[in-house]
């Protein structure tokens, strides 16, 4: 055995003493919970009026989820070999530091807390706060409790900057104060966090199984149907695609491969945090047989779901909208919203809510209540179980002497990384106040993908260099779907720099700019305290 082969045991020795502080608190059913809870926010119900704007066609809809699923399930498969390899705390994380080395890891884990995972939370938190003003109207982005600033739109280059409100709206206060509720709930031990995540994951996936189940039986609608399917299915396929490059550039032409490959902004972004049950892999019981199991399982189930939402909205709603109204009447200027909702399509379902012109059509008025109480629902759940298991980045950071070193202890009693979660609730409420997450979130698609494509390659790195190294589970398909893997995800993120710079190289800087804080924060290292190599 070489020397190579012998490092990975020795440090998944040492590894392991720090988890074993941890409580082995989540089993196959939480951990899988964990995957679909984590995965189904909003994004579902939003995001296929932008992607079938950009496709133009029904069958480019749900191709660009099947491309979406595809890749998914390839990235969990492959993950599964490195979580069940190395099941501690930080998941990829610790993935990337010991295929790449300590500055990848912390490139990831950088991004990860100062807009992933936290921009995702505030992000999410206020759409919480959105649908709940539907009930209580006094909630708004516009009633103002303390308003600072507005900072006006600048353009540098392909970046468009400020354009934000800054200050404390009843729907921003709404975001901070779930973000606290569940960051405070989560101290209190791994079994708490896991019954809320599994209470509100099963009421989510339910939710979105009902709206497949229901638009199957009693949904359809024979002028979506007549608009959608048919000889209209494969409209546009094998056309030239409009694309305007980057904010106010010009309009090109591209391929079918290419407008699918720009489509995948919205549909990967709303499957991703699927890797999120990695970071809690100090506390999952069994990790080298449910750390795979779960993600596989988790991602299966919700990409299902995804796909059959979207052939439910097809069902429902016509892509490009039509002129008939629901009693058949001609569409007039006076028509009312609920009368007119196919008039608008999927292409320009109001604000984007796909899912609730959906719902307008099968239930009608009640639908917006009942969309209304879903995403609040998915938000609460999606909100707790990527608090719960970003603080343990933070906390497998720390414990390399590269974040705060107090995140890198746990509570005495309950055994959580309880001062991770409180510097992970502090950044997220500043950003919910400041109004820049979902401008951050723009950023970071790209930077997304780009560690997705850094940690499969890192499978193959292993691989050659930890021939003989433990493996309780081998990645599906290994070499050829991993590589495949790599070879669309290059694909898509090399058209992002192209034709949507405006979302890529603000993301590549922001990962960057991690590097001078690496060497500094490893210059400040206590001394005797291990170096990260």
């Amino acid at each position: 055995m070489s020397v190579e082969a012998k490092a990975i045991p020795a440090q998944a020795s040492a590894l392991g003493g720090e988890d074993r502080e941890f409580i082995k608190g989540l089993g196959l059913t939480s951990s899988t919970m964990l995957v679909m809870g984590s995965m189904i926010g909003s994004g579902i119900f939003l995001v296929s009026a932008e992607i079938a704007r950009e496709v133009d066609s029904p069958a480019l809809l749900i191709g660009a989820w099947v491309v979406t699923a595809f890749m998914t399930m390839v990235a969990a498969l492959s993950y599964g070999e490195l979580a069940a390899m190395m099941p501690h705390a930080g998941g990829q994380y610790v993935y990337l530091r010991e295929a790449l080395g300590p500055l990848w890891g912390f490139l990831y884990g950088w991004t990860l807390f100062l807009v992933i995972q936290t921009g995702t939370i505030a992000a999410v938190g206020v759409a919480f706060g959105r649908f709940l003003g539907v009930f209580f109207p006094t909630i708004s982005s516009t009633h103002w409790l303390i308003h600072f600033a507005k900072v006006p739109p600048i353009q540098i280059g392909p970046m468009v900057l400020g354009n934000m409100d800054v200050g404390l709206s009843t729907q921003s206060l709404m975001a901070v104060l779930l973000v606290v509720v569940l960051s405070v709930i989560n101290i209190f031990g791994v079994k708490t966090g896991a019954i809320i995540q599994d209470i509100f994951t099963f009421a989510k996936v339910s939710a979105l199984l009902g709206l497949v189940l229901f638009g199957l039986a009693k949904g359809r609608n024979a002028v979506a149907l007549a608009a959608n399917f048919g000889a209209n299915f494969w409209h546009n396929v094998h056309s030239l695609h409009p694309v305007q490059v980057g904010v106010g550039g010009p309009i090109v032409l591209v391929s079918t491969l290419t407008i699918l490959a720009v489509a995948q902004v919205g549909s990967l972004f709303s499957a991703d945090a699927w890797n999120n049950v990695t970071f809690t892999a100090g506390e999952v019981k069994n990790p080298k047989r449910n750390l795979p199991l779960s993600l596989a399982i988790g991602t299966g189930v919700v990409l299902t779901l995804y796909i059959g939402c979207n052939l439910i909205y097809l069902n429902v709603l016509p892509l490009h909208g039509t002129c008939q109204t629901l009693n058949g009447a001609v569409c007039t200027a006076s028509a009312p919203d609920s009368a007119a909702v196919l008039n608008h399509g999927i292409q320009h379902a109001t604000e984007d809510r796909v899912a609730t012109a959906a719902l307008n059509v099968m239930f009608g008025s009640i639908g917006a209540y009942l969309m209304a109480i879903a995403i609040m629902v998915s938000s609460f759940g999606c909100n707790n179980g990527l608090i719960l298991s970003g603080a343990r980045v933070y906390y497998a950071m720390a414990r390399d002497g590269l974040f705060f070193r107090g995140a890198g202890k746990l509570h005495p009693t309950y055994k959580t990384p309880v001062a991770s979660l409180m510097v992970q609730m502090v950044w997220i409420c500043i950003l919910c106040v400041s109004g820049s997450y979902s401008q951050l979130l723009d950023y970071v698609v790209f930077a997304v993908l780009v560690f997705y494509i850094l940690t499969i390659a890192g499978l193959f790195v292993l691989r050659y260099k930890q021939p003989n190294a433990e493996r309780p589970y081998r990645a599906f398909g290994y070499p050829v779907l991993p590589a495949i893997y790599i070879v669309m995800a290059v694909f898509i993120d090399v058209v992002l720099l192209f034709y949507k710079p405006q979302y890529t190289w603000p993301g590549l800087i922001i990962v960057l700019l991690g590097i001078p804080v690496f060497y500094i924060w490893r210059s400040r290292r206590p001394r005797g305290q291990a170096a990260v190599v």
